[in-house]
């Protein structure tokens, strides 16, 4: 079958490594479910493990892609949820949680096969497209508002780095749960889409902002961490699932996050239960992922190299047929 993979690992252009063309078709074992992938949707996860991050050498060649909407077995539209592991379910009782492709081949293909405990229905709303947006980035974000920062409507939060998909989410989330919500980018046509999409005021990277917020949503890292930090109330939350610009900041403002009693919570990914909130959330409030590009699975190179560049708003799309 056709497939987008993972054939080296290199560290500094990581691009290299990415290879197009025929790999395996996933077999059939018992209690897993193989699934016509109908759209699978690009995340940073799978740069990153172009680099080697999360993925060995030993279990290359690797079929990327962690997100995918498509027909089970029975004919059924389906999402899948992307965490492998941490249940037990299709894999052995003491496997550790990782993210698919990290130990299993990925969802950029023709098929992917994964436990059927993972295969969730597809509400009738959502398209193929905007459900297989769903299962990292807009999980990962509905689970560092709703779950670990702990927001009520009314509340105020800052998302950095408008365009990212983490953050995307987040800000489109964030508006139809009644939050306040500021957004920065270093891009001035990204900060007009946040604001489009629902951000009260949309900000250049560190600019200060009018009023402190109850909780930061941080996927950037080492270059907003600082600032990050100085824009919570005391007491307020910094829920942080990322580092794209690194992980060591200059000044981890150590002080003032005892000073002031801040929170520093790690958020990875979401649970199969948080998946289906969120799909029934999606479906009852008509809330659709934002979606940069949809593609061909054969130009998968073009979206990879979109996100790589940060060009993008929202989520790139890779389709079969």
């Amino acid at each position: 079958m056709f497939a987008v993979y993972a054939a080296r690992i290199d560290r500094d252009n990581p691009l290299s490594g990415l290879e197009l063309g025929e790999r395996p078709a996933p077999a059939a074992r018992p209690g897993w479910s193989v699934v016509d992938v109908r759209a699978a949707s690009l995340n940073h996860h799978d740069l990153w493990s172009l680099r080697g991050v999360g993925l060995a050498e030993d279990k290359l060649p690797m079929i990327l892609g962690c997100d995918a909407a498509g027909v089970d077995e029975d004919g059924n539209e389906v999402v899948l949820h992307s965490v492998i592991g941490q249940s037990g379910h299709g894999v052995g009782p003491k496997e550790p949680r990782s993210i698919l492709t990290e130990r299993y081949q990925g969802t950029f293909a023709e098929q992917v096969a994964v436990p059927t405990w993972n295969v969730l229905p597809k509400p009738k709303e959502l398209s193929f497209a905007e459900a297989a947006c769903l299962p990292t980035a807009w999980l990962t974000a509905y689970r560092m508002l709703f779950t670990n920062a702990g927001v009520r409507p009314g509340d105020s939060v800052l998302v950095q780095g408008a365009g990212g998909g983490v953050a995307t989410a987040a800000i489109v989330l964030g508006k139809a749960a009644g939050l306040r919500v500021f957004a920065t980018s270093r891009d001035e046509a990204k900060r007009k889409r946040a604001l489009e999409l629902g951000a009260v005021e949309a900000l250049e990277s560190g600019a200060r902002l009018p009023q402190r917020v109850d909780a930061v949503i941080e996927t950037v890292g080492a270059a907003t961490w600082s600032h990050s930090v100085k824009s919570l109330k005391p007491g307020g939350t910094l829920v942080i699932s990322g580092a794209t610009s690194g992980d060591r900041p200059s000044h981890a403002e150590l002080t003032r996050i005892f000073f002031l009693e801040l929170k520093v919570v790690g958020s990875t990914m979401g649970t199969k239960d948080e998946l289906e909130d969120l799909l029934a959330f999606c479906a009852a409030t008509g809330v659709r992922p934002v979606i940069d590009e949809v593609l061909p699975m054969d130009r998968a190179r073009e979206g990879f190299e979109r996100v790589a560049s940060g060009e993008q708003f929202g989520k790139v799309v890779l389709t079969n047929g």
